[in-house]
């Protein structure tokens, strides 16, 4: 039987995904001992597979309005003090190549394995020790001293941060330990639930499920919430950037409203005046893919010319076109999900330095807390900056 090792640091970050490495390498180059452990046998695997392989990094856009949260106010203040500007800067120090696709998102020209290089470099800079591919399977609070006891060492800090995410895909080693860990020190946990992720419709939508791979712009809404990017069908239910974003938002049991006139499309009314003799069919699709023409109208069930209809009918049509109701019957869940709403209580947390305030030394940053950004790089973005709050602060 191998014997225990112990040794002891100023900190020790569990969880070596974008908060993780941010942390550990801001607190590092302070002049910090730290050690980054994860049970995966290496790091940021979930940014390897983000944005297709090319990682979009941070979103220009960033605001504070653009996160989800119990507390809305709690992401602005690390926010603040870590700008989508600030990462550009180190990515640029890197010569990483970069580039701006659409709404503000900045992906790597190359590879997301620069973005994992890069930050791990930092470490190095640091002198961070890494410790990869063993479980943490005992970890203790005593006397201002954490504990942690991971494959045959055991090893002791002053301060912990938690640092491994949400449990949205499991494939990748995702798991609910964060919230284990914060529960076993008393943090109130809000209710876990997957975010940036499509939605299922039941049997009574079937028309739509024809449609799987049909994609087109649209504006999704939810509540006093919309988003106007595009909508993917697919033989479950509703996907694509519109649907993730809404998905956020949405809660079992209520409807989402989907405009699918693109802006700038005739009216019906008008379209009878100029092409009077045209069914609906074909002027839908002038503004639509066929298949989806041909199942909205196939649904509204108005049978031949414009002409033929009142303008009240054709009006009335009109409106359902612009906001047509859904009530999806759940999601794709945390296998599909981007990230994880909910998390670690920021009521328990300093929106500083991302330390507990009844728990001295334990610290929660990353996905792992209840702070949600849109699709686009914002999570990212909120992962550099609360990293770089508690880095700063240990």
């Amino acid at each position: 039987m191998s014997e225990t090792k112990s040794r002891n640091y100023d900190a020790i970050v569990i969880g070596a995904g974008a908060a993780g490495m941010m942390c550990a390498s801001t607190a590092g180059q302070r002049g910090r001992s730290v050690l980054l452990i994860d049970h995966a046998n290496e790091a940021g695997k979930k940014i390897l597979i983000s944005g297709g392989g090319r990682c979009n990094f941070t979103n220009l856009h960033t605001s504070p309005e653009r996160f989800i949260s119990a507390n809305p106010h709690f992401a602005k203040s690390a926010l603040r003090r870590y700008r989508p500007e600030d990462f550009v800067e180190l990515v640029e120090r890197h010569h990483i190549a970069w580039h701006e696709k659409t709404l503000g998102q900045l992906f790597c020209d190359g590879s997301a394995k620069q973005i994992v290089a890069m930050l791990l470099h930092e470490c190095a800079k640091g002198h961070v020790e890494l410790g990869f591919g063993r479980q943490v399977s005992k970890l203790e609070h005593a006397d201002g001293v954490y504990r942690v006891s991971y494959g045959n060492e055991m090893v002791t800090a002053p301060a912990l941060v938690i640092a491994t995410g949400g449990p949205s895909i499991p494939k990748m080693g995702a798991t609910g330990f964060a919230y284990d860990i914060a529960r076993k020190f008393g943090l109130a946990v809000v209710d876990p639930r997957p975010a940036l992720v499509p939605l299922t419709l039941g049997s009574d939508e079937a028309l739509f499920k024809s449609l799987s791979g049909v994609a087109t712009d649209v504006v999704a809404r939810c509540g006093k919430v919309e988003f106007r990017e595009a909508a993917l069908f697919t033989h479950r239910g509703l996907s694509g950037p519109a649907i993730l974003q809404i998905s956020s938002y949405w809660k079992q049991g209520e409807e989402i409203g989907i405009d699918f006139l693109p802006p700038g499309s005739a009216r019906l009314v008008d379209a009878k005046r100029s092409h009077p003799r045209s069914a609906l069919r074909s002027v839908l699709a002038h503004a639509l893919p066929a298949r989806l023409a041909e199942a909205l109208d196939e649904r509204i069930g108005l049978s031949g010319e414009l002409a033929n209809s009142p303008d009240r009918v054709l009006e009335g049509i009109q409106r359902q076109l612009s906001d047509w109701r859904f009530r999806p019957n759940g999601t794709e869940g945390f296998a599909k999900a981007e990230v994880t709403a909910g998390g670690i209580s920021t009521d328990e947390l300093s929106s500083q330095t991302m330390q507990a305030k009844n728990v001295r030394g334990l610290y929660a940053i990353g996905e792992a807390v209840d702070v949600t950004g849109w699709l686009g790089g914002y999570n990212f973005q909120w992962a550099w900056a609360s990293g770089t709050a508690a880095g700063i602060a240990l």
